[in-house]
């Protein structure tokens, strides 16, 4: 199932993780293992965001995604399933 995923890290755990080079490792590990098909960075509500759109073959790979980003980071994860325009469509045609 496609999936949106907005990560907040906070400010402080943030600089930390900068500074021990985990904010890089946890972000590229969780690129090389889901493969997202977008990948965007950006400040929200005034903490260093993480917005992706990735594919979520199974409901067990919730802890392996969101564990790294709590563990980690400290961080705060909002997900929820999504469509592209084809599985719109595809949805709208089974009305």
């Amino acid at each position: 199932m496609r999936i949106f995923m907005r990560v907040e890290i906070p400010v402080e755990a943030g600089n930390a993780a900068i500074a021990s080079g985990a904010l890089g490792k946890v972000v590229q590990a969780f690129s090389d293992k889901f493969k997202p098909e977008a990948l965007f960075f950006a400040a929200g509500d005034g903490m260093r965001t993480m917005y992706s759109v990735f594919d979520m073959a199974e409901a067990n790979d919730i802890p392996s995604v969101a564990e790294p980003f709590f563990t980690e980071l400290k961080a705060r994860i909002e997900w929820q399933p999504c469509m592209d325009l084809a599985d719109l469509q595809a949805g709208l045609a089974k009305l």
